[in-house]
């Protein structure tokens, strides 16, 4: 990445982020994306406080929150970065579908909607950079009960 510029790689970086996800590249992707530990913030759409925490752990909790899903769409855009010598902050807007087989939707709507904001920090790393914290704000859903959270605890049907 010598090539881009730092608001070109870190741009760069939240589409890998949405690749981890939407492509279910569990394995490598999130040491390319990821500070190792990392501070998430997702208690707009999830109920739970948020936390700092080793990548290993966050990747599983990623594994088991995509699991349920046929298919995923991350749309990041609108990216406002400021860097300041190793650090960054950057706010993007999101709009994040996700789908569920038909069994687990039992004739209702297959798709959780999620509209929102991420307000990220970044740092740069000998490898790149690498995002250090990540908070999504929820500004609106649809089908809240599809939640990779909600399914994971046998709500929906």
């Amino acid at each position: 990445m010598a090539d881009l510029t730092d608001r070109e790689q870190i741009v760069q970086l939240l589409g890998h982020y949405a690749d981890i996800a939407d492509q279910k590249q569990f394995t490598d992707l999130p040491g390319r994306v990821f500070t190792d530990p990392l501070t998430l913030d997702f208690s707009s759409v999830a109920d739970i406080p948020p936390m700092t925490t080793p990548l290993g752990d966050y990747v599983e909790i990623l594994r088991g929150s995509f699991a349920p899903y046929l298919a995923t769409h991350h749309t990041i855009s609108g990216h406002v970065v400021e860097i300041d010598g190793d650090h960054a902050t950057v706010h993007a807007h999101v709009r994040a579908e996700h789908w569920v087989p038909a069994e687990i939707a039992a004739g209702g709507p297959n798709r959780w909607l999620v509209i929102g904001f991420y307000d990220n920090e970044a740092v740069r790393t000998p490898d790149g950079w690498r995002l250090t914290r990540v908070k999504l704000t929820s500004a609106y859903q649809e089908n809240e009960h599809l939640s990779g959270v909600a399914l994971a605890a046998g709500q929906p049907t």
